[in-house]
C-alpha cells in the first residue's frame, strides 16, 4: 500500500525534482538560520522564533504557537527525507543535521510548553503527532532508533484523541478542551494519525463522520466544522484550504474504492475552487496562522500527485497544482540582510504578491508564513515533473 514516504510508482528523482530540491535546502537554511534559536539559551534546545525581527519587550513565553513548531518539525523531516535519499546534509557537515534539529525541536516543544505535550487544542496536538510519528520513521530508516520519548508524545497525545473523538454530535473529534465545537481542523488530521497507527477502523469512523456532517455534497469540499451553541447546533460553513489536505491524506491512507474516489473528486474541487482566478495557483490566507493554510494543503496534494491508485487526470491536476503554487511562492521571494554570502530568503505571506509587496523592508516576518512557502518546495521537491 502507498505511503506518505513511500509512495507506489515513486522514481528516483529527476533533473527538474534535483531543482526543486535545491530550493527547499534554500528555504530550509533561511527558516533555520533567520528563526531557529535556543530556549533560554539551553544548549541542545532549538526552537523557531514567531516572528523577525523578534518583538521587543515580549516575555520570552509569550506569544507561544504550538502548531506553527510542530508544523516546523514536518518540514525538517521533509528536509532529512532528502538528506537520507542523497547522503548530504542541507546546511553542511559541520552542521546539524535536519533529523537531529527536529529531535531538538520536539523536546523544546515540551520545554516551552511547561514540561508538557498536551494543550488545550486537540488540533495542535494531532499535528505534532504526525510530526513526531514521521520523525520517528525518519530514525527507523536512518538506523537510529527512534527514542524513547517519541513513544511518549504518541502515548500521551492518543490518549487525547481518544478522549476527544466521541459519540457527541454523531461522531467526530472536538476541537478543544471545551468541548463545544467539532470540526474538520482537528477530526481531519486526528483521523489521519490513526490511519498510519494502525487504527484504521477509527480512523475510517471518522473519515465518515467528516463525510456525512460536513462534506459540501455540491462543492465536494470539507466545511469548517459544528458548534454546540445555547444547546442548539450551529454549522460553521466557511471552506478552509487548509482543512481539505488532511483529509486528503486520510482518504489516500485508508485506500479502497470509496475513500479513493473522495479523494479524486476533492482534488477536482480544490483546483476548482481554492485557485486563484486565472491561475492554478492555490490562494492565500494572509499572515498568522492563516500563513501556513496553503502550505498544509500542497503537502498533501503532494501526495495525491504520487499516488498511482489515483486517476491519471487526478495525478497531473494535483501536481499542477503543487508546482504552480510552489513556484510562485520562489519567484516572489526576495533576499533580506544578513550576510551577504548568506542572505536570508523571505518568502511572501501570499503566493501571487511579491515578497516586497507582503513584507517590505524593515516589516517584521512570521515564522507560519516562512514555514509555508518551505512545506510548499518540500512538497515540489517529490514530484518527478
Amino acid at each position: 500500500m502507498p505511503t506518505e514516504s513511500n509512495p507506489t510508482g515513486q522514481q528516483p528523482p529527476t533533473a527538474e525534482a534535483a531543482v526543486w530540491a535545491i530550493r527547499a535546502d534554500e528555504a530550509a537554511r533561511s527558516v533555520t538560520h533567520a528563526f531557529g534559536r535556543r530556549l533560554l539559551f539551553l544548549p541542545g534546545t532549538h526552537i523557531g522564533a514567531v516572528s523577525i525581527p523578534p518583538r521587543r519587550f515580549r516575555s520570552v513565553f509569550n506569544p507561544w504557537h504550538y502548531w506553527w513548531q510542530a508544523h516546523y518539525v514536518d518540514c525538517l523531516v521533509d528536509t532529512g527525507r532528502r538528506e537520507l535519499a542523497t547522503k548530504t546534509r542541507f546546511d553542511g557537515d559541520s552542521r546539524p543535521s535536519a533529523g537531529r534539529l527536529a529531535s531538538r525541536l520536539v523536546t523544546t516543544i515540551r520545554l516551552r510548553n511547561f514540561f508538557r505535550f498536551v494543550n488545550n487544542y486537540y488540533d495542535d496536538m494531532a499535528w505534532l503527532a504526525l510530526s513526531t510519528l514521521r520523525l520517528e520513521q525518519l530514525a527507523e530508516e536512518t538506523r537510529k532508533p527512534g527514542r524513547r520519548r517519541n513513544a511518549y508524545v504518541r502515548r500521551k497525545l492518543t490518549l487525547q484523541f481518544d478522549s476527544a473523538s466521541t459519540d457527541d454530535l454523531g461522531g467526530g473529534t472536538f476541537w478543544s478542551t471545551k468541548r463545544d465545537f467539532k470540526n474538520t481542523p482537528a477530526t481531519a488530521p486526528v483521523a489521519l494519525y490513526f490511519a498510519r497507527t494502525d487504527r484504521r477502523e477509527r480512523a475510517q469512523a471518522l473519515v465518515n463522520w467528516l463525510n456525512s456532517k460536513l462534506l459540501h455534497p455540491q462543492r465536494a469540499l470539507y466545511l469548517d466544522g459544528l458548534r454546540i451553541r445555547n444547546g442548539e447546533i450551529v454549522l460553521e460553513d466557511a471552506v478552509y484550504t487548509y482543512n481539505q489536505g488532511p483529509i486528503l491524506g486520510a482518504l489516500l491512507e485508508l485506500g479502497g474504492q470509496e475513500n479513493l474516489e473522495r479523494a479524486a473528486h476533492l482534488v477536482e474541487a480544490v483546483a476548482r475552487e481554492l485557485i486563484v482566478p486565472g491561475t492554478q495557483v492555490i490562494h492565500g490566507d494572509g499572515t498568522g496562522d492563516g500563513g501556513l493554510f496553503t502550505g498544509i494543503l500542497i503537502r498533501y496534494l503532494a501526495l495525491a500527485a504520487r499516488d498511482q491508485r489515483l486517476p491519471e487526470a487526478t495525478r497531473e491536476t494535483a501536481g499542477v497544482l503543487v508546482l504552480s503554487t510552489a513556484g510562485a511562492f520562489w519567484d516572489g521571494r526576495r533576499e533580506s540582510g544578513g550576510d551577504p554570502k548568506e542572505p536570508i530568503v523571505v518568502f511572501s505571506s501570499s503566493p501571487l504578491r511579491p515578497a516586497t509587496e507582503t513584507y517590505p523592508a524593515g516589516a517584521a516576518v512570521e515564522l507560519s508564513t516562512q514555514l509555508q512557502a518551505w512545506m510548499a518546495l518540500e512538497a515540489a521537491a517529490t514530484l518527478e515533473t
